[in-house]
């Protein structure tokens, strides 16, 4: 099996791309709000984070995509805050309610290397974009005491380019959401108006660093997965999330199109989020993503 990416770095470039996290962060542009607050100040923008690393919680997950979990189960950091805040979130506590414990990067690091001793097949980082810098920090001082687990970058697919490109060469597999392929939807429902278009950007960005998903002994070791949630009533986009995938990043793109959606946190707000969806609607955005040549899509 291929080792991780971030072995193939010195401790030296290592740290550099955590410092250069570092000064993304004041003033803050870590995500595409570039809300521009001065953590280092102890300002907190959008997403509440400081310069602590913010975890909820941590340990192997068996209910995540079968090409995550393998023998031992994906090994998941929970992070604290969000930069979007989706009124159908399902983990709204953690998101956007504040829960979690601050934590020195030491202990993020050292949440790393118990995963490993718990045999987990990647260290899979669940909302991580506003803790960039304290990631890759404790990843730095991971890898020196013996992590190496692949790292999974599992985020909302509202992404900063110019905090990817310095994750390029650390992340081995990125599991972005895309959410929506309306922007109308997308300001209404998670509170950012450009996210189709960002998200795009995102996700050229992370394919062109490594790539469609490679899957050895059943695990995959890199590449681009990508998850979309179907939403009641057809109002994800889906069609244009699909047509996008296929024609502007890869028909090989490795998309799980998800059939979990149920009402959570603040969705009861909206009567077009009110109920599950049917069986029929995700079948139609299956056929969508079919229609448009992506044989890897289903439900994984």
């Amino acid at each position: 099996m291929a080792q991780p990416a971030y072995l193939g770095l010195t401790e030296g470039a290592l740290r550099e791309r955590a410092e250069g996290l570092r000064a993304l962060a004041s003033p803050c542009r870590l995500c595409p709000r570039a809300c521009g607050v001065h953590r280092d100040r102890g300002e907190r923008g959008f997403c509440q984070a400081g310069l602590a690393a913010w975890v909820a919680s941590f340990g192997p997950h068996c209910g995540e995509e079968g090409v995550l979990v393998g023998e031992g189960g994906s090994g998941t950091i929970f992070f604290s805050g969000c930069v979007l805040r989706c009124l159908f979130c399902q983990n709204a506590t953690i998101s956007q309610l504040g829960e979690g414990e601050e934590l020195r990067v030491a202990d993020l690091a050292r949440i790393m290397l118990h995963l490993q001793e718990l045999g987990c097949t990647n260290v899979n980082l669940v909302t991580p974009t506003h803790q960039a810098p304290q990631i890759v920090a404790a990843l730095s001082l991971a890898r020196e005491a013996g992590l190496r687990l692949p790292l999974v970058w599992n985020c909302g697919g509202y992404e900063s380019v110019e905090a990817l490109q310095l994750l390029a060469g650390i992340v081995d597999i990125y599991m972005p959401d895309f959410k929506y392929g309306d922007d109308a939807a997308a300001a209404s429902l998670s509170a950012a108006p450009d996210y189709v278009e960002r998200a795009q950007e995102a996700l050229r960005e992370m394919h062109r660093q490594v790539g469609d998903l490679v899957v050895e002994n059943g695990v995959a070791v890199r590449g681009l997965l990508v998850r979309h949630l179907v939403l009641p009533h057809g109002i994800a986009g889906s069609e244009a999330v699909f047509r996008y995938l296929a024609r502007e990043i890869s028909p090989q793109t490795f998309v799980n199109v998800l059939a979990q959606y149920r009402p959570a946190h603040r969705a009861w707000e909206r009567a077009e989020l009110a109920r599950p969806i049917t069986r029929a609607e995700h079948e139609a955005a299956l056929a969508w993503a079919r229609r448009f040549g992506l044989d890897r899509a289903g439900p994984h």
